[in-house]
């Protein structure tokens, strides 16, 4: 059974004890057909410590809805709508029934707008990059001289190893 409820989407949850609520979905499992949506339906686990370093507790998590007790708030309305399956030439995509909007495409577009800011906060100062970059090269460049003389012992006591070895045998043959 397919599910119009996708990770990533924002949800508002219709019938439950969290009736009212919304939240993102972190996963979505068709085959059970439900959620885990995000600070919804919350529940406490109890752990056992396995080893000494390990502890125990009570761990709250968020546990599974049934998809039918959520619906999809529309990114672009900002209202919590049924789903449309539209397909637009090779592809089948969501759609809004009140607004008629591309759910599929306001899910990627949201996607790439945190990348490219994420970005362009990183490159903000034109002079931290380099010297960054150079940073880089240098521990690369260490990192590599070293990786080179582990290498060539590793492959001189192998030969040595080896050597012995077949000498041993030899002598073993011998004697016999």
């Amino acid at each position: 059974m397919a599910l119009n409820v996708k990770k990533g989407d924002t949800v508002l949850v219709i019938a439950g004890k969290d009736k009212g609520k919304t939240g993102k979905v972190l996963v979505a499992m068709p085959a059970n057909n439900s959620v885990v949506v995000a600070g919804v339906n919350m529940i406490a686990k109890h752990k056992k410590p396995r080893s000494a370093n390990d502890k125990g507790g009570i761990i709250k998590k968020e546990g599974k809805i049934n998809a039918s007790n959520v619906q999809v708030v529309c990114p672009v309305c900002g209202k919590a709508t049924r789903i449309s399956n539209v397909i637009e030439g090779d592809k089948k995509i969501r759609q809004c029934k009140k607004c008629k909007a591309n759910l599929d495409a306001t899910v990627k577009k949201e996607t790439k707008k945190t990348a490219t800011k994420d970005i362009t906060k990183t490159t903000s100062s034109k002079a931290a990059p380099k010297t960054a970059t150079k940073e880089v090269k240098t521990e690369n460049k260490e990192v590599k001289a070293t990786e080179k003389k582990t290498t060539s012992t590793t492959k001189a006591s192998t030969t040595k190893s080896t050597s012995t070895a077949k000498k041993s045998t030899t002598k073993k043959v011998e004697e016999k």
